[in-house]
């Protein structure tokens, strides 16, 4: 704690007190020079007094003073304060010329030019050329960047040197006194049009350079670097823009204050890392933004002036108009724009429309386990991160990924119908341009893609075990009925025969032992009957096709509870059902009437069985103890569910603590029937 605090201490001491007086003198100067301004009499009053260098007085020395208290040797942090500072002398220096001349002091004034040209000049060349060229870690890009810093500094040289030395404009003089230059060189007046147009030429050729070292920075830079030195490309390359068209129309004069003014912030953003917002957001709905405020406006009045002229008096329907035709252009231009942003950042894979197709394709061309690698392929491209993976619950296959997600990727659940199918991972951002802060937008889009492919997943596995689970039934019973045949009903036959051969033999010598073996062959025959029935009675309940399902069912109440009560309703006509779904009916009622026997405790049952066109309800339900709260799923109930699930059916189990157990089958009678008639 001893070392943190005198760290703490450390950092209030030496350079950032140096700092801190640059950013409280340069805002105190500013204040100063806008009190003089006011003072001035109208004629000696400029038509111009705020410009962009006004606005860095104010923000540019404070964020550099707060960059210095977290990092002291950051020259980028000492050039803002340098230069807000700088701007500030300039400012004041030129106040002050212009009270000097008013009040008569013209040699005074005169010699103000001289801070006030070079506070100029060391403001333009720290923030807008030493700056850029340093962002964001306090170095070159290269090497290669030296002769733009050289062209800013000769530049900006020329263009403060042609003012410090030039002699004045008699000719046209705005003020009442001309306002000498006590360092003017009269030799350099034929030349000094032509230094003002090349200084100032190589200033705004700067300038660019300046913008274009970041842009080359972009490059080759890795995905958080990207969106650190977007930050500052973003500032600068807007405040140029703002400010040629200045020089173009006055109109842009404040935005290009206002921007001026936000450039530090962008660039503390860039420097400490500070990415709760990402650049390509900013400037993405920036552009959105201002797409649709203009188009929006330009739709209003368009249409507002010609309804005016066609129902010209009637202003009120012509502002309606306006209005309805407007809203009208919002949304679909929105999203025009926002495609058209979106593919301008991130090229075509970054559209979520396009991906949306790509992967519709994709899909419709491949089976649900090859469309699973289209998803994570696609899904990678479109976010541009390093890795995307599906987990598929139960499904065929379980886990697909493409690249790398990492250790801690980003999980996003796959929900398909309100049931969770799986889940989507997302790993760390690529390489490709900026980290893609449009994934919401993209995830929005294609997810519900990756939940169908999931669920088409999981269906086809399903399928496949069931057809496994079907032949595995198949072929166990088979070899169930080849063990009863060959070693029970087989071996049984077999002695039969043996048995009539011996009747045939002792019938003339012994007619006694004759007659006792076909006493025994006579009960052997009743025992092979009696397999045979169970054999049949295992394949299909025998009641089903002697009663019917209704009386079977009747027949199974009759017969199972003695001491419960059980009421048998049927709506519907049961004759024709499938006889997959009679089966697993029976079956269903039968084994809940054996836990109605010997869990429920109950007096009363009651089961319906109600055929609704394309379905057949079935519910059994009784009064007993219902299910206790710790319940697991037993053999009995397991096999009701899984006779309803391979009809493509469900079956639910529910009860209470003292208030009974219910269970409620739905079997589909038109899947069922074509499973049967195929």
């Amino acid at each position: 704690m001893a070392e943190l605090a005198e760290h703490q201490r450390g950092r209030l001491t030496g350079p950032f007190v140096v700092a801190s007086v640059m950013a409280v003198a340069s805002p105190i100067l500013s204040v100063t020079t806008y009190l003089v301004w006011a003072r001035l009499p109208a004629a000696w009053a400029p038509d111009v007094t705020v410009s962009p260098q006004s606005a860095v007085t104010f923000t540019f020395p404070a964020v550099g003073a707060f960059l210095i208290y977290h990092r002291p040797r950051l020259n980028m942090a000492w050039l803002m304060c340098v230069g807000g500072l700088a701007a500030a002398v300039s400012d004041v220096s030129s106040a002050l010329m212009f009270h000097a001349a008013a009040g008569g002091d013209l040699a005074l004034a005169g010699w103000l030019r001289v801070p006030l040209r070079l506070g100029w000049a060391v403001c333009g060349l720290s923030l807008t050329m030493v700056l850029p060229l340093y962002s964001p870690d306090g170095r070159l890009p290269s090497r290669r960047w030296r002769p733009a810093l050289w062209l800013g500094c000769v530049s900006i040289s020329a263009a403060a040197v042609q003012y410090l030395f030039r002699a004045p404009r008699v000719q046209g003089y705005p003020y009442p006194s001309v306002i000498p230059n006590p360092l003017r060189i009269p030799a350099l007046t034929p030349y000094a049009e032509t230094i003002a147009t090349v200084g100032w030429t190589g200033i705004y050729l700067a300038m660019a350079l300046a913008a274009l070292s970041l842009a080359s920075r972009l490059r080759g830079a890795g995905p958080a670097e990207r969106r650190q030195i977007g930050w500052p490309l973003f500032a600068f390359a807007g405040y140029i823009v703002f400010l040629i068209a200045a020089a173009i129309s006055p109109v842009f004069m404040w935005p290009a204050i206002a921007w001026a003014a936000a450039i530090p912030f962008a660039v503390a953003f860039s420097v400490m890392r500070y990415r709760l917002y990402g650049i390509d957001t900013v400037i993405s709905r920036a552009i959105v933004a201002a797409g649709v405020i203009v188009v929006v406006s330009l739709v209003y009045f368009g249409v507002g002036t010609l309804s005016s002229l066609v129902v010209s008096g009637y202003h009120q329907v012509a502002g309606v108009a306006a209005a309805l035709f407007a809203g009208a252009f919002f949304q679909p231009l929105r999203r025009a724009l926002q495609r058209a942003v979106d593919r301008l950042l991130y090229g075509a894979v970054g559209d979520p429309g396009v991906l949306a197709e790509r992967l519709t394709q994709a899909v419709r061309g491949a089976d649900p386990a090859r469309a699973l690698n289209s998803v994570v392929s696609v899904l990678r491209d479109g976010l541009a991160v390093e890795g995307v993976a599906v987990e598929v619950a139960d499904g065929e296959p379980r886990y697909v990924e493409s690249g790398r997600v990492g250790a801690e990727p980003r999980e996003v659940p796959l929900v398909w119908h309100g049931s969770r199918v799986g889940r989507l991972l997302v790993g760390p951002p690529g390489p490709r341009r900026f980290p893609a802060a449009h994934n919401e937008r993209v995830l929005a889009t294609l997810t519900p893609y990756a939940a169908d492919v999931a669920h088409a997943v999981r269906m086809a596995a399903d399928l496949q075990r069931s057809r496994e689970r079907i032949l595995t039934a198949r072929e166990e019973e088979r070899r169930r009925l080849r063990r009863d045949l060959h070693d029970g009903l087989g071996q049984t036959l077999s002695a039969m025969a043996m048995t009539i051969n011996m009747a045939r033999l002792s019938l003339k010598s012994s007619p006694e032992a004759a007659d006792e073996l076909l006493r025994e062959l006579h009960a052997g025959m009743s025992a092979v009957t009696g397999d045979i029935r169970e054999l049949v009675y295992g394949l299909r309940p025998p009641a089903l096709d002697d009663l019917g399902l209704a009386r079977a069912v009747r027949d199974l109440a009759g017969q199972s509870s003695p001491g419960t009560e059980i009421e048998v309703a049927v709506e519907g006509d049961l004759e024709d059902l499938p006889a997959a779904v009679e089966v697993a009916v029976y079956r269903i009622v039968q084994e809940a009437l054996t836990n109605i026997r010997r869990h429920a405790e109950a007096s009363r049952a009651r089961i319906a069985l109600q055929r609704e066109e394309p379905m057949l309800r079935v519910l059994i339900a009784d009064d007993g103890k219902g299910l206790p709260a710790s319940h697991r799923a037993g053999v009995g109930l397991g096999s009701m569910r899984e006779r309803a699930a391979e009809l493509g059916g469900i079956c639910v189990v529910t009860g209470e603590p003292g208030a009974g157990t219910r269970v409620e089958v739905m079997l589909p009678l038109l899947t069922a029937g074509m499973s049967i008639r195929s």
